[in-house]
């Protein structure tokens, strides 16, 4: 990805903290990311285990060191900047073309453990969206989770975490985050996990419209850019988690879509850089 040159954002909100040798908090960390998700897909409540990773990452919070070295922290915090840039361009012009104005998010790098307005959370956590206080966490370190656990490298990949997790902020300031989370709260479980597909896989699709203005209209894109976003789609899709995870799956269980969702949505929004391609919630299929 073509990155360097690009337009920094000021909406970066920075509370890292430099790893010195790089060590991390026993037990604590993105560690805790896998496993949670893992038990998340399976059935189980993950609450308890996010729980224990923030813990202990509280309970040692003076320790608290990011495995990443200074330099790596450096350039990982230029790399979102210019992504989050990329997206606060591409979205305000596709607002301003259906007559709204888009608000930008904010984005909060972290390193262990974080307050947002959606509560306290860890890096086991994952990157999310909190539609509270419209802003975005990452813990860097995540990304050598997905580059060396979860089987998707490539800076692309990175940038489309990012562009995913924007989706999400779309999603609220149009309406549908706030109408399914209220829905959610009537559903069954299956219906309440149908509904959290649909919500992922649509802005799955945002982040392809994304990814088609980037190489459209800001020459960033390289050969195997795409393909890295798709592979990084893939390796978290429900079906491949859950597979690694017990040898197989449980679709009534899913609440992100599988591999073949996830790439599907993606592409879509990618070969259409249409905003409508991206309704899920009336799609005749996933």
């Amino acid at each position: 990805m073509r990155w360097k040159h690009g337009r920094r954002s000021s909406n970066i909100e920075n509370r890292q903290r430099i790893g010195g040798k790089g060590k991390t908090l026993a037990g604590g960390g993105v560690g805790f990311l896998v496993l949670a998700l893992v038990v998340g897909l399976m059935g189980g409540d993950p609450t308890p285990l996010v729980r224990e990773g923030i813990q202990r990452t509280i309970q040692g919070q003076g320790q608290v060191q990011s495995s990443l070295s200074e330099e790596e922290m450096q350039e990982g915090t230029e790399f979102v900047s210019v992504v989050l840039g990329s997206t606060e361009d591409i979205w305000s012009k596709i607002f301003r073309e259906s007559g709204q104005t888009y608000r930008q998010p904010k984005l909060v790098l972290f390193t262990g453990v974080v307050n947002s307005a959606c509560g306290r959370a860890g890096a086991a956590m994952g990157p999310f969206y909190c539609s509270r206080d419209e802003k975005i966490y990452i813990d860097l370190s995540f990304y050598k989770e997905l580059k060396n656990k979860m089987g998707a490298p490539g800076d692309f990949a990175q940038a489309y975490v990012v562009a995913h997790e924007v989706g999400h902020h779309v999603q609220h300031l149009i309406g549908v985050l706030g109408e399914v989370h209220r829905l959610k709260t009537r559903a069954s479980k299956k219906e309440s996990n149908k509904m959290s597909v649909k919500l992922e896989l649509q802005a799955d699709c945002f982040s392809g419209i994304w990814a088609r203005s980037v190489q459209d209209e800001y020459n960033m894109i390289e050969a195997g850019d795409i393909d890295e976003a798709l592979n990084a789609a893939s390796k978290i899709g429900d079906d491949h988690l859950q597979k690694q995870a017990r040898g197989y799956v449980v679709p009534d269980s899913f609440t992100h879509g599988s591999s073949e969702q996830r790439r599907r949505w993606f592409k879509r929004g990618f070969e259409t850089g249409d905003f409508n391609s991206c309704n899920t919630f009336e799609a005749r299929s996933l």
